[in-house]
């Protein structure tokens, strides 16, 4: 694994490589030019870098609107279309009541208990992929 750290600050949004993965820790509240400025800076370092993964770490977000969420899902749309994942990681149980009275989903974007779930589940090969053939749910 490439250990390469770098870090940039945008507006008031640290973006921190960690080998093929972007970490992004959000804290408080995110700005219409401030969330412009990271989906802008996200899409040009997976390109520039060629990380395979986004995690977005939303334990510091108290509060969730449809404008945050809006924005996590252009995020891991732009992502994948750029052939990286993105996994939320640290949502709290009033963010995930209030995506759902929302109505928001959330296409494309898996979620972790914790930034270093998320770091794991990227690390980790997708289910479908395994030697063991998909993971079976019990009923």
């Amino acid at each position: 694994m490439n250990h390469d750290l770098s870090r940039s600050v945008t507006g008031h949004v640290p973006v921190l490589r960690l080998g093929d993965v972007l970490l992004v820790t959000l804290q408080g509240d995110l700005h219409d030019s401030t969330a412009q400025q990271l989906q802008q800076d996200i899409g040009e370092t997976v390109v520039g870098t060629g990380v395979r993964g986004v995690v977005i770490d939303i334990s510091g977000v108290e509060i969730v609107d449809s404008f945050l969420g809006r924005v996590l899902a252009e995020i891991a749309a732009q992502a994948s279309l750029l052939a990286a994942r993105t996994v939320v990681a640290g949502m709290r149980p009033a963010v995930a009541i209030t995506l759902v009275e929302l109505g928001l989903t959330l296409p494309g974007l898996r979620t972790a208990l914790s930034a270093e779930a998320a770091m794991d589940l990227l690390a980790g090969s997708d289910p479908v992929s395994r030697s063991g053939g998909p993971r079976q749910e019990s009923r």
